[in-house]
């Protein structure tokens, strides 16, 4: 059973109170326990200008909390927020329980999720940073380790080894990942030799990004309600209306307040988002909080350096919507409004992302070709768009729009 507490100093945001925030937080805290398999039992938040540098909380708010978990016979506590390994062993032993801050349910959760032999040892690799200044309580906290959610192992590497052994573990994590990323570059390079745009699906977690991958490409990513289910990236290849191939990609969830060390372990995902020549930011529009979800995503692209990648906007899960609300939003705005469940919408996003790809751009062109040159004729009508043709003698007068690749290889030239 899980105890969530939520420490919140006011702040200020437009149309949004510091109680609001902080209650969304504390829900979302309790959002990703569930996620990790925890029972919430209770929760509490506290409202204080400054943070108690020994407990977080305070002596009043700790006999508190040691009530309601004695009462709910909690065993795990965790804060809505980051603590100090002092503020950590402080608050074990004065509530007589495990503590956990949201870094580490969070890498609880990457633990469980990921697949990939590079995403496990980016989260170990997370993991280990995190625990390294956390030895200091020696045998006592260690032996805690025993199981249990923020207790699941990087790997089988054993945390009662000394620094010395931990720091050398991550030295060789370091290196194989950075191995495993430049094999990773180079399969990139190996897609861009063909002229293939890559676009990135970016959002919220639980904005309903791998429902829309799925849709769109059929990939059969796994689709769950739990915080953080996709953590590998996933990359398939679609057809435009423009009969243009891209190639999509899924990426992890993003999260408010989510520590830059963390970062590291999205790295897989989040390069094909830095690499992608358009960014879909895809929002759940039937959340209440989505505008402030969409500001937490804008943050992290920026700190990922791709503030001027191109980005279409798309709201998700409209069918949730009443049709007056639904006609309020997308009133006069040029974003893209689809339902992944139900496929509305779909064939429009696909069109605007026709319109907005930068790679390979469509050439409309005016030419012939010998009604006997079946192979090119093929390719005209298979990657293009013929928008009229004619017989004339021996020849094919064609109107079509081609990726400019296309026009390029097949050599034709303008009548």
């Amino acid at each position: 059973m899980l105890l969530g507490l939520g420490l919140k100093r006011p702040t200020r945001v437009p149309g949004y109170s510091a109680g609001d925030s902080a209650r969304d937080s504390l829900e979302e805290l309790a959002e990703l326990a569930r996620s990790a398999g925890a029972t919430v039992a209770a929760s509490m938040l506290q409202m204080r200008d400054a943070v108690d540098p020994a407990t977080v909380v305070g002596r009043g708010k700790i006999d508190e909390i040691r009530v309601q978990r004695n009462a709910a016979d909690a065993q795990l506590v965790v804060f809505d927020g980051n603590l100090t390994p002092v503020q950590q062993r402080n608050l074990e032993r004065e509530l007589d329980c495990r503590v956990i801050d949201r870094t580490q349910l969070i890498l609880d959760i990457f633990a469980r999720h990921a697949r990939s032999r590079e995403g496990q040892l980016q989260v170990e690799l997370a993991q280990l940073n995190y625990l390294m200044p956390r030895l200091a309580g020696g045998a006592t906290q260690l032996s805690r380790l025993g199981g249990g959610i923020g207790t699941r192992g990087p790997g089988e590497q054993k945390l009662e080894t000394d620094r010395r052994h931990i720091r050398e573990r991550v030295r060789r994590i370091a290196e194989t990942v950075e191995t495993l990323r430049r094999q990773r570059a180079l399969q990139r390079r190996a897609r861009e030799a063909v002229p293939l745009g890559a676009v990135a699906l970016v959002g919220y977690t639980n904005a309903g990004k791998s429902t829309l991958f799925n849709r769109l490409s059929s990939a059969g990513v796994l689709v769950s309600p739990k915080m953080f289910a996709t953590l590998d990236p996933t990359v398939r290849a679609v057809r435009l209306p423009s009969r243009r191939r891209v190639l999509f990609s899924d990426t992890v969830g993003f999260i408010r307040d989510l520590p830059k060390g963390l970062l590291a372990a999205f790295k897989a995902t989040l390069e094909e988002a830095q690499q992608a020549a358009l960014i879909l930011h895809v929002t759940d529009v039937s959340n209440p909080r989505h505008a402030e979800q969409d500001e937490g995503v804008k943050k992290v692209l920026d700190d990922l350096g791709v503030k001027n990648t191109p980005r279409l906007h798309v709201f998700n899960k409209i069918d949730r919507l009443a049709p007056d609300e639904l006609a309020a939003l997308a009133h006069g705005n040029g974003n893209v409004f689809v339902s992944a469940h139900t496929g509305a919408g779909i064939d429009a996003l696909l069109a605007r992302v026709d319109e907005m790809m930068p790679v390979d751009p469509l050439v409309r062109l005016h030419f012939s070709l010998p009604l006997a040159d079946g192979r090119k004729l093929a390719l005209v009508h298979g990657l293009g768009r013929v928008l009229q043709s004619k017989v004339r003698d021996s020849q094919m007068d064609i109107e079509a729009e081609l990726p400019e690749s296309v026009v390029r290889n097949l050599q034709l030239k303008a009548l």
